[in-house]
């Protein structure tokens, strides 16, 4: 009984060696891949600091991206600041505006001129002299949203800015400027 254990301990063993030997062989010759394809992931980028051919790019999540080419139309929002910050990421009040610039949707991208920091938060100029008034970048999309359809009002002509603290009550004054023109 003992012998015939120990013959049946070496035929497991064969048949497991046997077994990833096989598995191996069929990974080698089936599955794996003769060549490695690179893939690139190029950075969206959702704010400029600098102006003209010496602006550099800043990608949504805030890393300054020197190597891609900024795209000319439309030209992305710029950020104030005067030179790129040491480490290559934007920070602080900075950092809040690339958030809420890289939420912005796309149909409304080719009006959007700046963005600061100022007493209420993240602002952002559109391009007619508007001034969208977001406070911190948290619920941005909705914040967007809620901006989106203020400027759709057909009844909203023209104003000064939007108040968009409370993305579902957002408050409009002022009528010194024109609502953006409709891509």
């Amino acid at each position: 009984m003992v012998r015939w254990l120990g013959s049946l301990r070496v035929r497991l063993a064969l048949g497991a060696s046997l077994a990833l030997l096989v598995s191996v062989a069929v990974y080698w010759f089936a599955i794996r891949q003769d060549t490695a394809e690179p893939t690139v992931l190029v950075p969206r980028l959702a704010a400029t600091i600098g102006e003209g051919p010496e602006a550099i790019g800043v990608s949504a999540e805030g890393a300054v991206v020197r190597w891609l080419p900024l795209p000319e139309d439309p030209p992305l929002p710029r950020l104030p600041l005067g030179a790129p910050p040491q480490g290559g990421r934007v920070k602080g009040p900075a950092l809040e505006q690339v958030r809420v610039l890289a939420a912005a949707p796309d149909a409304l991208r080719p009006s959007l001129e700046s963005s600061y920091y100022g007493e209420s938060g993240v602002d952002v100029n559109l391009t007619s002299g508007i001034e969208l008034r977001f406070g911190d970048a948290r619920h941005a999309a909705r914040k967007w949203r809620a901006a989106a359809a203020v400027l759709a009002d057909p009844e909203v002509t023209s104003l000064d800015y939007v108040d968009l603290h409370a993305p579902s009550r957002p408050g409009i004054g002022g009528s010194g400027h024109e609502l953006p023109v409709a891509p």
